[in-house]
């Protein structure tokens, strides 16, 4: 909990700070490509998406403050290996987890005003919480969703980005190192002995964002 409160303070400290600087709102798009690791099996990365609301600060020695609001779709898949060649071939289980959080990331960027270009380094403290959380199950061809717990998320991305007139675009690498929940609802679909317990999400995150 003392972890949630100083990112939360720094984020309160950080709009204070720039409350007189130049301010520039936008909305924000993108892609993840996210994988999860439940337990020492690492389930594949999956194409998720986010969207939001975002505003610039920009500050002075080339440094800028870009706190977001963003609605994240994350997914991950598993394919159990025992079952995936042979005679069992259409006895394999596969299971896709898809969760939705609203995430508050605040982007601390630094680079060069070139004038018509603005490269920048990126360092992103996040947090989180899932809003919803899900597992699907097919097994020879049938299915099953079973829910899952809601739960705090934050971590830390880092990455680069450009801004080109009121266009921006960011590519950053994101390390989870909160839980998603508690997962005692997912008992019936463990696959071959593997138990859902709490999991992080990490990965890759492409985003653009337009500014008026």
């Amino acid at each position: 909990m003392k972890k949630y409160l100083i990112v939360i303070a720094a984020a309160i400290l950080a709009f204070s700070a720039t409350a007189s600087a130049q301010m520039n709102f936008g909305v924000t798009a993108g892609m993840n490509f996210n994988s999860a690791k439940i337990g020492d099996v690492k389930m594949d990365a999956r194409a998720g998406w986010n969207v939001g609301a975002t505003v610039q600060f920009d500050l002075p020695l080339g440094f800028s403050l870009q706190p977001s609001l963003v609605y994240m779709q994350k997914s991950a898949g598993y394919e159990t290996p025992e079952l995936s060649s042979g005679i069992l071939e259409d006895l394999k289980a596969r299971f896709v987890q898809t969760v939705g959080s609203l995430v508050l990331p605040v982007s601390v960027q630094w680079g060069p005003d070139l004038l018509v270009a603005r490269p920048f380094l990126d360092v992103t403290p996040y947090v989180g919480y899932s809003l919803s959380n899900k597992i699907k199950k097919d097994v020879a061809g049938l299915e099953k969703v079973v829910k899952g717990g809601n739960g705090l998320d934050y971590g830390l991305g880092l990455g680069a980005g450009i801004n080109v007139w009121k266009l921006q675009a960011i590519v950053r690498y994101n390390w989870n190192f909160g839980v998603l929940g508690s997962y005692e609802d997912f008992a019936d679909i463990d696959p071959s002995g593997i138990k859902f317990e709490d999991e992080t999400f990490g990965g890759i995150t492409v985003s653009v964002a337009f500014f008026f």
